[in-house]
């Protein structure tokens, strides 16, 4: 079987490869000659673990090419998988289809001989029927059907979330294009994932609901952290305590700065936007996106109130500018609001990130990028994990205490107990949990 995975961003990146990992033979199509040119040098755009020794292994095995030739990819396929961006519309929090719809019709003219067209795209209920009328009015004469596949992948551990799924989604009302599909992940049957048969609209709808009930959830985290910090409970074990339980699960219950990515943010904006554009509001979604904003801005709070209240003419270290450990994503990460709020308040802000300060510097200009942990925190004032990559768990603490002005360490991942922090003489703040001197 061939497919063509149109669009080479994160998803269809690892989408389209690890398809070909499961003996596919995949055609990852973009119009930027110069991401195509260096996928075919084997230069892989994104940094997501593992991604680029499994390219390069299937790209040797003949079972996945890099193309910008869309026509000629489509007409030798038997599935297209629409992988492009949706972004929110600028104005509005809708989701931007115009790469979709574009796709769709340069898909129709392409098209040779029966043809599954698959939305992998993050796309709202209604999307497929859309993108089914296009190639319909484009291609009166075109055999195919529509399909809604949308993914379930975390960045930073995507190739085994596409590789042992809790599930997987798939929205069609063909039987034909069900058994295209079946085959496609024939390897997943074989270890009795479960396989989901819905209506367009329901999967569509899913992907949104389940990215929605997890930003909520990091938000309640959230919400009991800042009453854990008024009460003097500690959030770490409230987690444990209800997460324990079965009907609401230990994941996605660590407290933090504020959901961030590619996904959640536009996510749930399109959805509380669908909702008020069909009349039915979805009050509890509407609350989380815009706590979640809040709390970004109310973290620059927390560091200045660390800092005895003012970090003007203050030199402060941040380790951690992705939104997420094991991603150079920077897409709406809490950095790009605390870093310019700690600039305004007149920091001067010193930074490290293992994998991020590429995409960093566009985005954040005014701060000094250091090649290592220790080269941010030497001479600054006090010292913020702002990401909590492997790499920070384990500073030498009195290596630290050496290299910063004054022992201050503030804590937005809970990567440290505040009893060793005090032990080891810090000034240590932290989300959600008692202070050493309160304990």
């Amino acid at each position: 079987m061939r497919i063509s995975m149109i669009g080479t961003g994160y998803v269809g990146l690892v989408s389209g490869t690890c398809f070909s990992e499961f003996g596919v033979e995949v055609i990852c199509v973009d119009k930027d000659a110069a991401k195509i040119d260096r996928l075919n040098q084997g230069e892989i755009p994104i940094f997501e673990p593992g991604l680029d020794a499994l390219v390069t292994s299937n790209v040797a095995a003949g079972r996945l090419s890099f193309t910008t030739d869309l026509a000629a990819a489509v007409a030798r396929s038997d599935a297209v998988f629409i992988a492009v961006g949706t972004p929110s519309r600028r104005g509005d929090g809708h989701a931007d289809l115009t790469y979709v719809y574009d796709a769709a019709r340069e898909i129709a003219a392409a098209m040779n001989g029966y043809t599954v067209v698959v939305t992998k795209s993050t796309v709202p209920v209604g999307t497929g029927r859309a993108v089914e009328r296009i190639i319909r009015e484009t291609r009166p004469d075109a055999d195919f059907d529509m399909v809604s596949n949308p993914e379930f992948l975390r960045e930073g551990s995507a190739i085994n979330d596409f590789m042992r799924p809790d599930r997987v989604v798939i929205g069609t009302e063909s039987e034909r294009a069900q058994q295209v599909m079946r085959q496609l992940y024939r390897v997943l049957y074989l270890i009795e994932t479960p396989i989901l048969f819905t209506s367009l609209e329901t999967s569509e709808l899913t992907k949104y609901a389940a990215n929605t009930f997890l930003a909520t959830k990091i938000t309640f985290i959230n919400e009991i952290a800042d009453l854990c910090e008024h009460v003097g409970a500690d959030v770490h074990d409230v987690a444990r305590g209800i997460g324990l339980d079965g009907r609401i699960g230990r994941k996605f219950l660590h407290p933090g700065p504020g959901y961030g990515g590619s996904c959640f943010p536009k996510d749930t904006l399109a959805l509380v936007t669908t909702a008020r554009d069909t009349g039915s509001p979805l009050r509890i979604v509407e609350t989380v996106v815009d706590i979640n904003a809040r709390r970004k801005r109310a973290m620059a709070d927390k560091i200045i109130a660390a800092c005895e209240g003012s970090v003007a003419g203050k030199t402060i270290a941040i380790l951690g500018l992705t939104f997420k450990p094991n991603t150079d994503d920077m897409r709406d990460s809490p950095s790009l609001d605390i870093v310019p709020a700690l600039l305004e308040a007149g920091a001067t802000v010193r930074a490290f990130d293992p994998e991020g300060m590429d995409e960093a510097r566009a985005l954040l200009p005014d701060i000094t990028y250091c090649d290592d942990a220790y080269e941010a925190m030497t001479g600054a004032d006090a010292l913020v994990v702002l990401t909590e990559w492997n790499a920070f768990r384990a500073l030498n603490l009195a290596r630290v205490k050496e290299a910063l002005n004054a022992p201050v360490m503030i804590d937005l991942r809970n990567v440290y107990t505040p009893a060793d922090m005090a032990a080891a003489g810090f000034r240590y703040t932290s989300v959600g949990r008692p202070t050493p001197s309160a304990a």
